[in-house]
């Protein structure tokens, strides 16, 4: 279905809003595919919770559709979208700080100094494109300080892995490195047809709350350590992780007979921090 055209409703089917597309066709190398079901932008603006005076940021507007109902509620709000016709249409409107930009390249220290008064967080909402939704996750994790929350669409199966619990086939990499700096709950469920055009996945709003004391944690140091660890998931630790440390003469009393989606956030961080040790008085 085109943008342009109204769409035609199914008896029984959910009412549709396609957000001032005028002509705009989703471009496949962004990753485009624009929010039209008005029932699921509801129940997502209703999980925001969007108020005056609050300083919001949405990744990749696109038509407006979560846009509108956002900056309805909260008077302002500052957008990033790299589509340069997008982005032209969106500076029309004086409610708007448009920021157009890879979200990629976006400095959010800057912004947050930009867009909020002293003392206030960035709240992040957006439908991330699919294609970069882990780097854009991974860009914003050395920013969770300055974040109140972070509400975002991504497809599911990414979701399933973000808030995965240890023993799940969904537990990875992911989740570890996401799970030690956010609370993380999948909050509402996003089918194709809500999208226009049609994604072929299935989607879902994730709200990720920065812990306000997150542990003390070498984050490079843990990627590296969690990479190693589920380099190849079916093996034990000691045939990985083991022979990773013993590569670097580390001793440790870290539990090496388990696979990696066994191993609790906590015990990656404790293991961090031994490595750490080790190394400081290597």
């Amino acid at each position: 279905m085109r943008p342009d055209r109204p769409a035609q409703r199914r008896p029984g089917a959910p009412k549709r809003a396609v957000a001032g597309g005028g002509g705009h066709v989703a471009r496949k190398r962004f990753g485009q595919h624009f929010l039209s079901d008005s029932g699921v932008i509801d129940e997502i603006v209703r999980a925001i919770a969007p108020r005056p005076g609050q300083a919001l940021v949405e990744i990749g507007p696109g038509l407006a559709a979560l846009t509108d109902p956002v900056v309805a509620r909260s008077e302002r709000l500052t957008v990033i979208e790299l589509d340069r016709d997008l982005a032209a249409r969106l500076r029309k409107r004086p409610e708007l700080n448009v920021v157009e930009s890879d979200v990629l390249k976006v400095d959010f220290g800057a912004l947050q100094t930009q867009v909020a008064q002293p003392g206030q967080k960035l709240r992040v909402i957006g439908n991330l494109p699919y294609n970069i939704s882990s780097p854009i996750l991974f860009h914003l994790l050395p920013v969770a300080h300055l974040v109140e929350d972070q509400h975002f669409m991504l497809q599911k199966e990414v979701v399933d892995r973000m808030v995965a619990s240890p023993g799940s086939k969904d537990y990875g990499r992911l989740s570890v490195m996401l799970q030690w700096r956010y609370d993380m709950e999948n909050v509402v469920h996003v089918p194709p047809e809500a999208f226009d055009p049609p994604p072929k996945v299935d989607s879902a709003v994730v709200r990720m709350t920065p812990f306000a004391e997150p542990p003390e944690v070498d984050a490079e140091l843990l990627e590296k350590l969690v990479a190693v660890a589920f380099s190849q998931r079916r093996k034990l630790l000691r045939h990985t992780l083991g022979a990773w440390l013993a590569e670097r003469g580390i001793a440790s009393d870290f539990n090496l007979q388990r696979r990696a989606e066994e191993v609790p956030v906590a015990d990656y961080l404790a293991l961090v921090q031994q490595v750490k040790a080790a190394q400081a008085s290597a």
